[in-house]
């Protein structure tokens, strides 16, 4: 199996033989400790992917840790420490100003302050790209005249040296322009260049110097931008060149309402989403998610896919390219894994063996293919996909063939309940796409559904009828592991057919209220949202990403799956945890974080190595406020429905910047549960 970014800690990053696991598409070294990242959850990360800054809260970069300016995964400026008058500024505020800009606040007394009242005040802001702004500015009574020092350094490391703790050397600096340049060994180099130039520059010490002079209420500015650039024979060009890719692909959605939280999440995860599109470097046409930042910048994943389905209230087209992404691995030729998408193995808890990601995105590429034309994705693009998801679907034939069920990682299993989920959803939701675009095999799929569905339910049923879930996983000699977690809300996650109508589920109406009476029990409802793994299960640990953690992604299903089923009351309290929890990160959800239980007066825990911002976090807050309106688009069919939650969680809210079957589309809930279309694409009808 190809091998993705590596993940957080306790992740394995994939089979032990092959090549080195790679971090933000690069190679980690071999012998680096690669379960333990360097802790990111005290940073301010600013992010325009391919380039992100790692930012303490004091705004000085410092050259410890993962501090620093990147940009495709190479830290351009690891070091870079303001002095005025020989002093670093007191640090008093750092925030991000947008997802791609942070600000830092600072002060100063200067000589001849009279009592504790700092004199000056310095604002730094710092861009995605390093791109600073330094603001002196005098509250002073009189004239002053301060000198300015500016220490910069670099190491010119990847992204896997730094992680692994092994970053090397500050290179040495040499005057360039009107700033410093440091070259390595191989050719790569970078400059940083100061506006106004330096009154001084010091190559041995890295050094730029200017001396101001602050009138009483008057200020002085430095802008630093930073240039990477690439050796060939001795001529330099700049790197990357495919540029940003647009925010076009994910529409400007707008909540507004009771509760103005909901506003801030939403306006926050869409900055989020747009922050981590990056282009396929080889069809720069294409673009998709990063999975998340600073670690998880690499090649497409399952998690983007996951994350672009979320979001198809955003628009198609960001499903498309991410699509066109993962198609491009598709395994083809002869052999039982002709079809299947490649994809790396990701821990799976304390519990059972590591589960395939590559599993996971074959069984989703159809279903999420065929979800997307309902909100309707155009005819070329659906043609163009039609073929891979066709291949998905054979693989899911001959998987499932062989005993009903879908096998995970390998042949010889485990079953787990989450996989037969993805292919249960997969199975009907491909048929009705097969149907629909007048392909064969849609019978064959939905008895394969059939199949799956009655072994699921004779093989998975819970030890305890009254209470208990289905078990978590199956071996073929009949072993099963009763471990209750988060999973267990992809049973009810069964997408979306023709005419606003879900799918049939894999569970039956009373195993779906076990499964909804367990999400909704303090031993998975931690307060602030979903537990990967119950709190009172052996091996629970709520740091543990897979075993006890809280997972945005995992959450934001549930309450969504809850809604549609009826079991609101639950919905409603995994969302409003999870909006606690977004206040807390400033709207800035991590892709997971501490379980422990919500107490009086405390906060969410952060997780150390988290990715924040991450696509499935920004784009799971977009599912749960969406399923708040219950959409649920037909574009072929012409008709759009809502089915919004009548408990109101959130209070009257009014959802717009929407897009169904490409064009805008808003709905308004009020406070007694009733919706209304305000605005819809001209010709699409209201159903039920």
């Amino acid at each position: 199996m190809a091998l993705h970014p590596v993940p957080p800690p306790g992740h394995p990053a994939g089979p032990p033989a092959g090549p080195s696991p790679t971090l933000a598409g690069l190679t980690l070294p071999r012998g680096g400790r690669t379960g333990e990242l360097p802790p990111v959850h005290d940073t301010l990360l600013c992010v325009a992917l391919p380039a992100f800054t790692v930012n303490a809260p004091h705004g000085q970069l410092t050259g410890q840790g993962p501090e620093g300016v990147y940009r495709e995964g190479r830290r351009l400026v690891s070091r870079s420490v303001l002095r005025v008058a020989g002093r670093e500024p007191l640090a008093l505020q750092g925030r991000l100003a947008g997802a791609d800009r942070a600000v830092f606040l600072g002060a100063l007394r200067v000589p001849g302050d009279p009592g504790p009242d700092p004199g000056l005040l310095v604002e730094r802001t710092r861009d995605a790209d390093g791109t600073e702004r330094i603001v002196l500015r005098s509250t002073a009574p009189r004239t002053c005249r301060l000198p300015v020092d500016l220490t910069l350094g670099t190491d010119l490391a990847d992204l896997g040296a730094v992680a692994s703790g092994r970053p090397g050397p500050e290179l040495r600096a040499s005057v360039h322009g009107t700033g410093l340049r440091w070259t390595d060994d191989g050719g790569r180099s970078v400059a940083v260049a100061a506006d106004p130039p330096p009154m001084d520059a010091l190559a041995v010490t890295g050094v730029l110097r200017w001396e101001c002079e602050l009138a009483p209420g008057s200020s002085f500015t430095i802008v630093l931008r930073v240039r990477a650039e690439r050796g060939s024979g001795g001529a330099t060009t700049p790197t990357g060149g495919t540029g940003r890719p647009g925010g076009h692909l994910l529409a400007e959605a707008v909540a507004e309402g009771d509760d103005p939280r909901a506003g801030e999440l939403l306006r926050t995860s869409v900055g989020d989403l747009r922050a981590l599109l990056q282009r396929d470097p080889a069809h720069p046409a294409d673009v998709h998610l990063a999975a998340g930042a600073p670690w998880r910048c690499g090649p497409v994943t399952a998690e983007a896919l996951w994350a672009a389905r979320m979001v198809l209230p955003l628009g198609t087209r960001l499903v498309a390219g991410t699509l066109r992404a993962l198609a491009r691995g598709q395994l083809t030729g002869a052999g039982p894994d002709t079809g299947r998408i490649p994809g790396p193995l990701r821990d799976a808890g304390p519990h059972l063996p590591p589960r395939c990601t590559g599993i996971e995105a074959t069984l989703g590429f159809p279903a999420v293919l065929a979800e997307a034309r309902r909100w309707g994705l155009p005819a070329a693009d659906l043609e163009e996909l039609l073929p891979v998801a066709e291949r998905c679907l054979g693989w899911l034939r001959r998987a499932a063939a062989a005993g009903g069920l879908v096998p995970d990682p390998g042949p010889g299993g485990p079953w787990r309940a989450e996989t037969q989920a993805h292919a249960h959803r997969a199975a009907l939701l491909g048929a009705d796409l097969l149907d629909a675009c007048g392909s064969p095999g849609g019978d064959d799929l939905r008895d394969t559904a059939e199949a799956l569905r009655e072994r699921f339910r004779r093989e998975f049923r819970p030890d305890d009828p009254a209470g208990g879930g289905p078990a978590a996983a199956r071996t073929p000699d009949g072993r099963t592991w009763p471990h209750t977690g988060g999973w267990a809300a992809h049973l009810l996650d069964t997408g979306l057919l023709g005419g606003g109508r879900y799918a049939p589920g894999l569970l039956d109406k009373a195993a779906t209220e076990q499964v909804a009476r367990l999400l909704g029990s303090p031993a998975l409802d931690s307060g602030w949202g979903l537990r990967s793994l119950g709190d009172k299960e052996p091996g629970h640990n709520p740091l543990g990403h897979r075993a006890g953690a809280v997972r945005v992604h995992d959450t934001a299903v549930a309450v969504a799956g809850l809604a549609a089923t009826g079991h609101e009351k639950e919905a409603a309290s995994l969302l409003r945890g999870l909006l606690d929890a977004a206040d807390s990160f400033g709207y800035r959800l991590p892709e997971m974080y501490a379980g422990h239980r919500r107490a009086a007066g405390a906060r969410p825990v952060p997780h150390p190595a988290a990715c924040r911002p991450a696509a499935v976090a920004a784009a799971g807050a977009v599912h749960a406020l969406t399923a708040l309106a219950g959409i649920r688009p037909d574009a072929p069919g012409g008709t759009v429905s809502v089915h919004p939650q009548a408990s109101v969680p959130l209070g009257a809210i009014r959802l717009s910047g929407l897009v169904v079957a490409g064009r805008p589309f808003a709905v308004r809930v009020g406070r007694l549960g009733l919706g209304v279309v305000e605005e819809a694409a001209e010709g699409l009808q209201l159903g039920v």
